[in-house]
């Protein structure tokens, strides 16, 4: 029976001494390693070899990582962590909001990346075997093509958007707390605001609710979190307009 191959990581990152700390100590765990030293070669190997995740640095040559996730996310859902000396709020929420799933600031721990990158990639895989689609009234979320539609329209989704709305539909009926969302979504090593959640909260009703302050399907309930709901099922008393989220 043949062994089933390793997972693929590709470095998009320009500083020798990392990629060769970073490459020995993925490929002394079993890893099959890509390297790309400018964000337009990061590009290419993405597209190219579909890696299982990318590790990739903001200040790259020729394209810049941030320009880098956004282009990768245009193909891909690959975990993609950030690796970077930029350690200001700002910088971070930008990559996040990009679709960057991680993010770590230089100088690192490598027992700390070790464990992300093997976080990562487990939290991948049960996502790509999550392939029964989710419906809930007009709404269909299917796990595999990465699509929401809504009475059969395709809704473009960002990244964060598709997460919280997957992990609503998953739990509907249930409420799903504030911080159980920032820890699924944004990491548990997030320490943005919360506001952060209430405004991706109002961009999803914006596009999948006919009626932003009567929503129909995520009803927030005070002091506690979120509930995925059909509007039959739905108990007004519960519900908060979608403003005050």
């Amino acid at each position: 029976m043949s062994q089933p191959a390793p997972p693929k990581i590709l470095i998009v990152e320009d500083d020798a001494a990392i990629v060769q700390s970073l490459r020995f100590n993925l490929e002394r765990n079993g890893y099959q390693v890509f390297l790309a030293g400018d964000g337009r070669l990061g590009v290419s190997l993405a597209a190219l070899e579909k890696p299982d995740l990318v590790i990739l640095d903001i200040m790259l040559p020729l394209l810049d990582g941030l320009e880098v996730c956004k282009e990768i996310r245009k193909i891909s859902r690959v975990p993609i962590i950030m690796l970077t000396a930029k350690d200001q709020e700002i910088d971070k929420v930008l990559a996040l909001e990009l679709g960057a799933d991680d993010y770590m600031t230089k100088p690192f721990g490598l027992h700390e990346f070790m464990a992300r990158v093997r976080a990562r990639l487990r939290r991948h895989a049960v996502s790509e075997t999550a392939s029964e689609q989710i419906t809930v009234g007009e709404i269909v979320l299917d796990p595999v093509a990465q699509q929401v539609t809504v009475s059969g329209k395709i809704i473009p989704l960002a990244p964060k958007e598709f997460s919280l709305l997957q992990i609503l539909m998953e739990n509907r009926g249930r409420v799903v707390t504030r911080q159980t969302l920032l820890d699924k979504v944004w990491g548990y090593d997030f320490d943005g605001d919360q506001q952060t959640l209430s405004v991706h909260i109002r961009w999803l009703r914006e596009k999948i609710e006919a009626d932003v302050t009567m929503p129909r399907y995520i009803v927030t309930i005070r002091g506690r979190g979120y509930l995925f709901r059909h509007s039959e099922d739905a108990k007004p008393a519960l519900a908060r307009p979608a403003e005050a989220a």
